[in-house]
């Protein structure tokens, strides 16, 4: 009787233990040997994502099921949240937040938030998320306009959503329209880089994470940018014309424009912003000052390009006024 009596305390005792290991998850005891203290440890939930489960089902107003169709949400994956401290690794830990019984009219402890709406800074917020993303594609991200003026990553990104709209080639444009309103009306416009129409993200072009050029841009200027998708006009040509290699954008508006080549002006008045009319058949369509007063025939169409098609540059030996 006393054998059988022994043998069932070991067992309750294993059992015991057992429980107990098991109902300490992992990411328990990393914050207690990682860099927290002990006190700060002690604040995280023993039951890890399970406690928070309980209030933020899909019913509730901060549901929270999503996550776990996501890449956030791998424990096998030592990267990820999950595999450490689950939900708290983000939030941080949850303390008197998990608190299952208040009292009538007791409001529920706070807990680190992210969005406008939170009460921590929007550095704070970042930092947490830079956290495990700081790589060489966010290295820009201090100082950049878009750190200037408080942007969050949780600005643009759904952490747990499992399908990030700001991923998405054809939703992309959508998130950053919310601020830029303005390039949004452009992309409108009749002659335009197919933004709208889902065959180009605005990432493509701008290294929204921040960059060392004006606008974000994505290339080390402008041009290069440009270059990316429009290599013919790169060159090297034989015959250049100046403002092709110094800047796109003195001929062409990036997002969209009301003239045809995303040109900001139209031909003749965009060439004669450069080129002086006096002895040159380009007065104008009015044909003022023209013998007889009529307009000049050579800017019917194309204007300029009638005859000067080449206006990117020509590699042709007889291409110096860039017309073959």
């Amino acid at each position: 009787m006393n054998m059988n009596k022994n043998r069932w305390l070991i067992t309750c005792r294993l059992g015991l233990l057992l429980t107990l290991s098991l109902g300490v998850p992992a990411f328990a005891q990393d914050a207690k040997e990682g860099k927290d203290t002990d006190e700060t440890a002690a604040k995280y939930s023993r039951r890890g994502a399970d406690t928070c489960l309980k209030c933020h089902d899909e019913e509730s107003e901060f549901p929270v099921f999503s996550i776990f169709k996501t890449k956030h949400a791998v424990p096998a994956d030592k990267r990820t949240p999950f595999a450490k401290l689950q939900c708290e690794t983000c939030h941080g830990p949850i303390g008197e937040h998990g608190k299952m019984m208040l009292r009538k009219g007791q409001k529920r402890a706070p807990i680190l938030n992210f969005g406008p709406k939170s009460a921590v800074s929007f550095e704070q917020q970042n930092e947490i998320c830079l956290g495990c993303h700081a790589t060489d594609g966010r290295i820009g991200w201090k100082g950049s306009s878009h750190d200037q003026v408080d942007v969050t990553c949780t600005s643009c990104h759904d952490i747990h959503a499992p399908r990030d709209r700001v991923l998405a080639k054809n939703e992309q444009p959508e998130v950053c329209y919310n601020c830029h309103k303005r390039e949004r009306a452009e992309f409108y416009r009749p002659s335009v880089h197919p933004v709208r129409f889902g065959e180009m993200a605005c990432s493509e072009c701008h290294n929204t994470h921040g960059a060392f050029t004006a606008s974000l841009l994505a290339r080390p200027s402008l041009n290069q940018t440009c270059y990316g998708c429009h290599p013919e006009k790169r060159g090297p040509f034989l015959w250049e014309h100046a403002p092709v290699p110094e800047d796109c954008a003195l001929c062409h508006a990036p997002h969209g424009s009301i003239h045809p080549a995303l040109l900001i002006k139209r031909p003749p008045w965009l060439c004669q912003a450069c080129h002086s009319q006096a002895g040159h058949p380009s007065a104008g369509l009015t044909g003022a000052g023209l013998p007889g007063g009529t307009p000049s025939a050579f800017l019917l169409s194309g204007a300029c390009t009638n005859c000067h098609s080449q206006v990117h540059g020509s590699n042709h030996p007889s291409g110096v006024k860039l017309m073959r």
